[in-house]
């Protein structure tokens, strides 16, 4: 494998959402640690992290800076969000939802972050509208590629086109590795077991799911098989996991300028159970991508009810897996 290139590692402060929820680390807590297991870029959901988000005073800004000197971070990536349902009764009007991806660009920029991540529903005629002002903040807006959607989809496409059209450097991909999950994650099969699902259908789900049978086939499968309403929930489930060709990504590559590393379950050989990041990561280099992988640790609610959580060594399995895969050290 090649493995010169610019590549570089972050984290989601996301991954940290069971220790932040249960005030074990505070938002410096989550920033040194990052640091500690070699990821210096941050990514952060201010929802969660920075309470009083978004009224945030400069004092809190000087703070966020310090901690990034201090603990030798960049801040890359403010995922936002846009609540169209803030008001009781009624949606947002676009002009209310221009005005809020222009706040969230606002705090991007003041927290130093180049890139916004954008949630996958946000319409592309409304992208088209924010794009002046991303271009005068000089933040970069990322539609996330969440599973199930992926790049041949035709809401993907229509985002796509407007990069094209308009020519901006300011808008365009982020890919969420969850569109990688070759197969069903184990934690999440064991919690549907531990919950009541039957575990033969259970393992009938997760090798049709890797033999890629239709998942509408799937779920009348195991209504015939007098499945039980977990059985059948899990069948679901796989309208919402996804394998795609990651060779996909070097037709993409001049859109994409970030990348959230998601993952759920890192096993003790420092491997991802479900994703292979080995069949992933090689075409990302071969696509000369410059952008940082941030880890994304979703696995937590899947093991909450039989054992404490520890997400960060979690996240130090999958810096440590990745530092191996793009050649760091070598």
């Amino acid at each position: 494998m090649q493995t010169k290139h610019n590549i570089k590692r972050g984290v989601s402060l996301y991954s940290f959402q069971e220790e932040t929820f249960l005030r074990k680390m505070s938002l410096e807590d989550c920033i040194a640690k990052a640091s500690e297991l070699g990821a210096t870029g941050i990514q952060v959901v201010s929802e969660q992290s920075m309470p009083g988000f978004p009224h945030l005073s400069d004092a809190f800004y000087a703070q966020w800076h310090e901690w990034m000197e201090k603990y030798g971070c960049t801040p890359v990536c403010h995922d936002s969000f846009l609540d169209t349902k803030r008001h009781k009764g009624r949606n947002l009007t676009e002009e209310e939802c221009v005005e809020s991806v222009i706040r969230d660009l606002k705090h991007a920029s003041k927290l130093g972050c180049s890139v916004m991540r954008i949630l996958v529903s946000t319409s592309p005629e409304l992208m088209e509208k924010c794009i002046p002002y991303a271009e005068e903040y000089n933040v970069k807006m990322g539609i996330e590629i969440h599973s199930p959607w992926h790049f041949d989809q035709p809401w993907i496409q229509r985002h796509i086109e407007v990069a094209e059209r308009t020519g901006t450097k300011h808008f365009g991909l982020i890919p969420d590795m969850g569109i990688y999950t070759k197969r069903y994650p184990r934690v999440m099969k064991d919690r549907l077991i531990r919950n009541g699902a039957t575990p033969a259908i259970a393992e009938y789900i997760c090798e049709a799911y890797e033999t890629r049978i239709f998942c509408e086939y799937v779920i009348f499968e195991v209504r015939s098989m007098g499945g039980n309403a977990l059985d059948i929930a899990m069948a679901e489930s796989l309208r919402h996991n996804i394998w795609s060709n990651p060779k996909r990504l070097l037709e993409y590559m001049p859109y994409i300028f970030h990348i959230h590393a998601k993952f759920y379950d890192m096993v003790d050989d420092e491997t991802e159970y479900s994703i292979p990041y080995n069949e992933v990561i090689p075409y990302l280099i071969q696509g000369g991508y410059e952008g940082y992988l941030c880890s994304e640790y979703e696995g937590n609610r899947h093991i909450q009810d039989i054992s404490e959580v520890d997400s960060v060594e979690q996240v130090r399995r999958h810096q440590a897996m990745m530092s191996k895969l793009l050649g760091e050290g070598q």
